[in-house]
């Protein structure tokens, strides 16, 4: 519990530090167009008060409509990146109006260039702002190489346009450096933080899944658990009432030992599913073959044990012993659940460095072993109906030591189910649905 609380803070803690980088990243590329607006974009207008009322008026129309422009761009920043993310569409039509004022920003910067109302670097200066607060949120929106032609086209333009009202050569030289600085600044400055943003952003959203997953993963144990602890021990339940119910209807005081079992049953079985839902249980291999015979000959099955005193039983890993308990449990309960058996065999031997275990009863019918997994002691169709999960849960929780899950009719009316687990394949890990030392 202790390990959980520990790593929900870790991850709150990393996700308000990944927030805090986004906004720091979307302020900065907000205020990028105002410092230019305010510095290179505002110093150079000064001269326009020296050139008479109609350059004043320019300046000032040109700086109205950046201001504008800039506005336009910090509401564009962040639908810019959800679309560069991929989290939804940017909408063309925010693109209209920015586009329509970039025209008029261009149009006004060469009209204060045919009137002399502005000097040759103060010009140049106006160039390096006229695309900045346009281009920071097109950067997002298109790929680089569709950025950089539709960039070198404008550029062609405004020099083409500067260059049709008699700007000089060194003026025009000056505008083309100032395009290319600004078209790369705006590139290199905003592509790199838009991707370690998304990057970042689906790191936070890989580790989200994975917690998801690990939720699921641990419903899904404590259903197979519930499955596995309650089925043997309600069948048992089920089958000492009845006798009980035989005994009473006759008169024989051994119902009250009957229906004392059931109590001491019952009791057991609340036990272990508070292990259960703690997570701490795990099944152990001498105990349920002792239990699973126990059961069985109190049903007027006559059941042997093989080989648990020998390597194959007390002799393999823990986690080895663990899973073949609940492949015990769960063929013992549908030995009870399923057809009309008469004698069953459990057999534990180690072959190829592995242990086999092999759950063997007489009783099974022809439809025997059809069903999903609760029919795995089978016969009739009982077994072949069954919508149970106890195969499946076996075969999850053998997977996970690299073992195999057999169950079918093996001839003569028999029906086998045999296990195999290899020795080495533990590992020191812990078997399926434990849980480690700091999670407790």
């Amino acid at each position: 519990m202790i390990g959980r609380v520990r790593g929900w803070r870790r991850g709150w803690q990393e996700r308000t530090k990944l927030q805090r980088i986004d906004l720091y990243t979307r302020v900065t590329l907000c205020s990028l167009p105002w410092v230019f607006l305010l510095s290179w974009g505002l110093l150079p207008l000064g001269a326009t008060l020296d050139h008479g009322p109609v350059a004043m008026a320019l300046g000032a129309a040109f700086f109205a409509v950046n201001a504008v422009q800039c506005v336009l761009s910090n509401r564009n920043v962040a639908p810019a990146f959800a679309h560069y993310r991929g989290a939804e569409p940017f909408p063309p039509r925010r693109l209209r109006l920015p586009a329509a004022l970039l025209a008029v920003l261009t149009g006004l910067l060469v009209a204060l260039a045919a009137v002399g109302g502005i000097d040759d670097p103060g010009l140049s200066l106006l160039v390096l702002d006229l695309p900045l607060a346009f281009t920071v949120p097109y950067v997002l929106l298109v790929p680089v190489r569709t950025y950089l032609l539709h960039c070198a086209a404008f550029g062609v333009v405004v020099l083409g346009l500067l260059a049709a009202v008699g700007a000089p050569g060194g003026l025009l030289f000056g505008a083309a450096v100032s395009l290319l600085v600004v078209v790369l600044l705006v590139l290199v400055s905003t592509r790199p933080s838009a991707w370690s943003l998304t990057v970042m952003w689906q790191a936070e959203e890989a580790r989200d899944m994975q917690a998801r997953l690990a939720v699921a993963e641990e419903r899904l144990r404590f259903g197979r658990d519930m499955h596995d602890v309650l089925g043997r021990n309600l069948a048992v339940i089920a089958l000492k009432s009845e006798l009980a119910v035989e005994l009473a209807q006759r008169g024989n005081a051994a119902a009250v030992d009957q229906m004392v079992e059931v109590q001491r049953i019952a009791r057991a079985s609340q036990q272990e599913v508070r292990d259960v839902v703690r997570g701490y249980r795990e099944a152990d291999l001498p105990t349920e073959l002792l239990g699973a015979k126990g059961v069985l000959e109190a049903a007027g099955i006559t059941c042997t044990v093989e080989g648990a005193d020998g390597p194959a039983g007390i002799g393999a890993p823990p986690a080895v012993q663990a899973a073949l308990g609940w492949v015990v449990r769960e063929a013992a309960t549908n030995v009870l659940r399923h057809g009309d058996p008469r004698v069953c065999v459990i057999r534990l031997t180690t072959t190829a460095g592995a242990v086999v275990l092999e759950v063997e009863n007489d009783g099974a019918g022809p439809g025997a072993g059809q069903g999903d997994g609760s029919g795995v002691a089978g016969g009739g169709s009982g077994a072949a109906g069954s919508g149970g999960s106890g195969l499946a849960g076996l075969r999850e929780r053998l997977a996970a030591l690299g073992g195999s899950l057999e169950a079918g009719p093996a001839g003569d009316g028999l029906f086998r189910v045999t296990a195999t687990v290899p020795l080495t394949a533990p590992g020191g890990r812990p078997s399926p649905g434990t849980l480690s030392t700091e999670d407790r």
